[in-house]
């Protein structure tokens, strides 16, 4: 990210739009620009973060229903650099047909998108990591996939609370703490910092653009 768009800690967005939504490689946008995909659990603050992060207050859509992303939806950022918006897993209330879709087209998409340059994988600070989070973690790892683990809702919990927390995802992970981002989307902490580790990410890969 070597654009005058990103200087220091910052980066400026100047655009961002929605794209398209698929299901299968057919769906997709072309393969030209570097992507960053966000995974988690269902009601992680997923859209919340995306949103912060370009600056939009609805780019995303957020919903108090669990599981209404059950789509990939792409949107392109600064005209040069595609977030992903993967289904979100775990309890949401859903029809069982529909779960069952969601596992093989989110890991179609994450084997085989060549310009996938990192995965934002989201965890709520509130909540220890669950067995689906850990599976997540391996698989990417697995797959040699870049992840950058941000921990949401920061703002929830207080400072005494936020450091037990931490210990305990990292312990439960197998993380150290410089391995993970901390964001609250209420007081918009931890955007740079998410943008910087992105664009470090980026920097190590073949994908990187010029944000």
């Amino acid at each position: 990210m070597t654009d005058q768009s990103y200087t220091g800690d910052h980066v400026n967005i100047t655009s961002a739009e929605f794209v398209t939504s698929g299901t299968k490689p057919a769906h997709y946008p072309p393969a030209e620009l570097p992507e960053v995909a966000f995974a988690g659990r269902s009601n992680v603050g997923k859209s919340s973060l995306i949103n912060v992060l370009v600056n939009r207050k609805s780019l995303v859509r957020t919903s108090s229903t669990p599981g209404r992303t059950q789509l990939i939806n792409f949107f392109r950022v600064n005209g040069n650099l595609m977030l992903v918006d993967l289904p979100g897993y775990g309890f949401a209330k859903v029809p069982l047909e529909v779960k069952r879709q969601w596992g093989p087209m989110v890991e179609t998409f994450l084997s085989t998108r060549e310009n996938l340059g990192c995965v934002v994988l989201i965890l709520d600070i509130r909540r220890e990591p669950t067995e689906e989070d850990q599976l997540m973690l391996q698989w990417l790892r697995a797959y040699d996939i870049p992840v950058l683990v941000v921990v949401t809702k920061c703002d929830k919990v207080s400072k005494n609370e936020r450091a037990k927390q931490t210990a305990l995802i990292a312990r439960t992970l197998g993380l150290a703490r410089e391995e993970m981002a901390f964001f609250s989307a209420l007081s918009k902490e931890g955007r740079d910092e998410v943008w910087k580790r992105i664009a470090e990410i980026l920097a190590d890969t073949k994908v990187e653009p010029g944000i």
